[in-house]
């Protein structure tokens, strides 16, 4: 039987922290990665996410972006490859510190938004990233688009690496996700995220937006919990793949 994980971005939006929404996915999860001071979050919702995490038995992981709360990180910037390092250091380390009064463990780290899409291709910034991460802990899994370069350099960094791909996110044919900064970037029908993650498990392809069918080898599948109605998405996802056959089991 095929195995994949099913991550969720989490620790994101303090009110659908406290209100239930946010742990409402978790069920239909194996893992989250939770957002630690860069874009979002602060102490208080890292500590609630890690206990949601607990209590459904999920991986946690680390989940660093560009420190610029105002555009939630997915603004493009051009920031010094040391600043980036030092960034990621410390929005993985502070969450690392809260996890531990949690009695709880950070396996794995996956970037946020702009820094995530400009590591793609971009060596120098996958390397800052991994450089970060090194300083913390180095036995810990770094998770990046699936065929992409990000993973060669985690790779040579000396890191575990997940190859990951998304049910709710369009693509290109470059392999690449289509940007946010287009109406279609997103894919908001539960149906049709359920059929594009199970094709990504089975068939290791996604159909690009202008119909090429693109090669997408995926260790992890993506839901993000700030899209509208991600609750209904993630379920539908993870009924999709289980009805297919295939098994839902956490990165380790």
């Amino acid at each position: 039987m095929k195995r994949i994980d099913l991550n969720c971005d989490m620790g994101e939006l303090a009110d659908s922290i406290m209100d239930g929404t946010q742990e409402s996915l978790m069920p239909s999860l194996t893992s989250v990665n939770i957002a630690c001071g860069g874009h979002a979050g602060d102490a208080q919702t890292m500590k609630t996410t890690i206990e949601q995490s607990l209590r459904w038995k999920l991986a946690i992981g680390a989940h660093p972006g560009y420190p610029d709360r105002a555009n939630f990180g997915r603004l493009d910037l051009s920031l010094p490859p040391e600043a980036i390092a030092d960034s990621v250091f410390e929005q993985v380390s502070a969450l690392a510190e809260i996890a531990a009064g949690c009695k709880a463990t950070v396996t794995h780290v996956k970037p946020h938004g702009a820094l995530y899409n400009q590591a793609v291709g971009n060596r120098v910034l996958a390397e800052a990233i991994a450089d970060g991460v090194a300083r913390w802990n180095c036995d810990v899994i770094l998770v990046g688009l699936a065929g992409s370069l990000m993973l060669d350099v985690f790779r040579e960094a000396g890191f575990r690496v997940a190859a990951e791909a998304f049910a709710d996110r369009r693509y290109e044919a470059n392999g690449t996700l289509r940007s946010r900064k287009f109406d279609d970037a997103l894919i908001r029908d539960p149906a049709e995220a359920g059929r594009q993650a199970l094709r990504i498990a089975e068939r290791n392809t996604v159909i690009a937006r202008d119909g090429t069918e693109v090669a997408v080898s995926a260790q992890t599948i993506c839901i993000h919990g700030d899209t509208p109605g991600a609750s209904k998405i993630a379920a539908a996802v993870a009924q999709t793949l289980r009805q297919g056959g295939i098994e839902l089991e956490a990165l380790h």
